[in-house]
């Protein structure tokens, strides 16, 4: 039976291949452009180079989908499929499978637009199709969480806590957009919470149990802990100073 830390094995590969690939075009060309990284904006927990480099690393494989006849949507909905895939993983405790099929999610995830816009297929069906995958696929790995961590009252409240902070970051910039308000830039936006808690599910097989073996109080999975103890609490503060500002661009 393949172990779960193989997983993580093979996605700190991916990160060191990738990584080193982008500091060889930054030291030869340059740092790489990208109008969508420009308009989201980096801030002090994911900054714009680690953008870039994402959004660089992924820019190959926009022409191969598009050969392969598959469209923004369709990537969509296979993000869909990845999300639920990691959900149902990390509520069985397989952390770096689960760190995997997010990552996967989260990539097709800015496939699907960096599809629209090259094939000029972009729509508002589109993007309220992509909305709400979101939401499902970040409830899907916060409910797993709640799953692996049931047991425990404490870390529960923390993953619900968690979750509350995901959907009101997020309601609160629908809210503005609907009230015609610009949404106001914080923390704790989508691509930043879901950086933290995927990464903290692939290191957890790699340095939770040893963690765990060296003090027996800290339980294995401290690093999803402490992940999901940042996003509740930086999250929760980021939505409630979100909404604040847009009341008062309101008045």
């Amino acid at each position: 039976m393949i172990k779960d830390i193989y997983f993580t094995y093979v996605m700190l590969g991916v990160v060191v291949f990738v990584t080193t690939a982008y500091a060889v075009r930054l030291a030869t060309r340059g740092a790489a452009a990208s109008e969508r990284v420009d308009a989201i904006g980096g801030t002090a927990l994911v900054s714009q180079g680690v953008m870039r480099t994402t959004y660089w690393a992924v820019d190959p494989f926009v022409r191969g989908l598009v050969a392969l006849g598959i469209t923004a949507n369709g990537a969509t909905w296979l993000a869909l499929v990845f999300g639920l895939g990691a959900g149902v993983a990390i509520g069985f405790a397989w952390y770096g499978l689960a760190c995997m099929l997010a990552t996967t999610s989260t990539l097709l995830d800015i496939l699907d637009g960096q599809i629209a816009r090259f094939t000029n297929t972009g729509s508002n069906v589109g993007e309220l199709l992509d909305a709400a995958i979101d939401r499902y696929t970040e409830f899907a790995f916060l409910a797993g969480m709640a799953f692996a961590m049931r047991e425990t009252a404490w870390q529960l409240a923390l993953v619900l806590g968690a979750m509350l902070a995901c959907f009101m970051v997020s309601y609160a910039s629908a809210k503005a957009e609907a009230m015609h308000v610009k949404p106001p830039r914080g923390l704790m936006r989508r691509h930043e919470r879901s950086t933290y808690l995927i990464a903290a599910a692939g290191f957890t097989p790699l340095v939770g149990p040893h963690l765990h073996a060296w003090f027996a109080e800290i339980p294995d999975t401290i690093l999803l802990v402490v992940a999901l103890a940042l996003v509740a609490v930086v999250g929760n503060g980021a939505a409630v100073l979100r909404l604040v500002r847009i009341g008062r661009a309101l008045r």
